[in-house]
């Protein structure tokens, strides 16, 4: 424990940084806070997904693949937490936020190291105690982002960190098994060790972030935590709507989910196994063109033409996965082009959920509370679903192969997650004008 006058200190040092930051041009703020947030997620994602570049071919458990088994134990943590999340995250306090995301890499990080200290198949316990924590982590960052002026910015570029990072995690992982000649279950916590030092100093400088001034709360709604009540109220004003775009939420998770963990198993069947930038080369692409697209957002002033805007993107993205795949199949794009025109539209129907969509949503309607609530009510089904649809694939279709499942899922993905979210456009259309004439400005 700190001697008094050295916490004093710290935390007057903290406190200066903090005020400085506020009085920064919003350009410059926004450039900080993209920029700390983006490299934090990009090595939260290390402590997660790096255990997906290695396929564990030689494995299995009771007749199933051991990798299934390892993204069915992480996926269930990580879906479970979700659930706890719609409690923990709507209450959490924003000073609270640094140490719990600690706390909760730190039983991320610890995890992978008793994975590989234990032999199989006991060591699967530890791919849920690895997920369940990391499932907290996302709304804690985004607590610091929210409810700005420029969350559009702030939010697509936390986004976007996991699909740069997915590709960089994997490639990393892939490296460290080809060039250091480590093990598949050593792999992941070589990766968190090297990840470590960095993701600490990120949390540092994001921990430093202001709170949204009187203009941002002018301008999206005042941010607080919600209660029980709070968030009863909040399901049954929008029920409809909420059923239509968290249906769509859990066919982008469980597409997104699909080709994060069995990139690798895909990637080998189009004859690209033995490329460990592969994933790199095919996600940065991506993440710049969600970027530029989620971050003009930024621009539309009004929140209800951009909640419209959002559902628009989201149907453009749908299009875009089953387009794609499509001209795939008929051999007129090459395997990295359709992956990348792939991910582009997977993830623009993807990120604006976990970036802009809520916050506009709730800015839209005047409404006081938190995107973290809704947020983790999507998230929860959204895993729920993607555990199902993994053990299913396995159970009843074991045989075949992931490539004819990854195109099969973009078809379905692109045609109901289309029709769903236009739907839920018409809805929140209508319901915004019954809502300004029930509670005008």
């Amino acid at each position: 424990m700190q001697p008094p006058a050295i916490q004093l200190q710290t935390e007057s040092n903290k406190h200066r940084i903090t005020q400085y930051l506020s009085r920064l041009h919003p350009f410059w703020f926004t450039l900080y806070a993209s920029l700390t947030a983006f490299s934090l997620y990009t090595c939260v994602f290390a402590f997660r997904k790096a255990f997906t570049a290695a396929t564990f071919e030689e494995s299995a458990f009771l007749g199933v693949s051991y990798k299934v088994w390892l993204v069915t134990f992480q996926v269930i943590g990580y879906g479970l937490s979700k659930f706890i999340g719609i409690k923990v995250i709507s209450e959490l306090k924003a000073q609270s936020r640094a140490l719990g995301i600690l706390a909760m890499i730190t039983i991320a990080g610890l995890s992978w190291l008793l994975f590989a200290i234990t032999p199989k198949p006991y060591n699967l316990i530890f791919l849920f105690t690895n997920g369940f924590p990391l499932g907290m982590v996302w709304g804690m960052v985004f607590g610091y982002l929210e409810g700005r002026r420029t969350t559009e910015v702030l939010g697509a570029a936390l986004s976007v960190s996991f699909i740069f990072s997915a590709g960089l995690c994997r490639s990393v992982g892939s490296y460290i098994m080809q060039a250091w000649h480590v093990s598949e279950t050593w792999m992941p916590f070589v990766t968190c060790c090297l990840f470590l030092l960095p993701l600490l100093l990120f949390l540092w400088l994001l921990d430093k972030v202001p709170p949204p001034s009187v203009l941002d709360e002018e301008l999206r709604t005042k941010r607080k935590p919600m209660l029980h009540e709070e968030r009863k109220h909040f399901l049954k004003s929008f029920f409809p709507g909420i059923v239509l775009f968290v249906t769509v939420y859990v066919l982008l998770t469980i597409f997104r989910d699909f080709r994060d963990n069995f990139s690798a198993e895909v990637w080998k069947v189009l004859g690209y196994g033995n490329s460990s930038a592969i994933y790199t080369k095919t996600e940065v692409p991506v993440s710049i063109a969600v970027l530029v697209v989620i971050g003009s957002l930024m621009l539309i002033k009004n929140n209800k033409t951009a909640l419209m805007v959002n559902h628009l993107i989201i149907a453009l993205g749908m299009a875009m996965i089953g387009v794609s795949t499509l001209l795939f199949e008929n051999n007129q794009i090459s395997p990295p082009t359709w992956m990348i025109l792939i991910g582009t539209g997977l993830y623009l129907g993807y990120v604006p959920f976990n970036s802009v969509f809520f916050d506009r949503l709730i800015a839209a309607f005047n409404y006081v509370g938190t995107v973290g609530f809704i947020m983790y009510v999507a998230d929860s089904f959204g895993y729920l679903g993607s555990v199902g649809v993994l053990l299913f694939k396995e159970f009843s279709y074991a045989k075949l192969s992931w490539l004819n499942v990854f195109i099969s899922s973009g078809y379905i993905v692109s045609v109901s997650g289309g029709i769903l979210i236009l739907c839920s456009a018409t809805y929140f259309h209508f319901k915004h004008k019954i809502w300004k004439a029930t509670f005008p400005v």
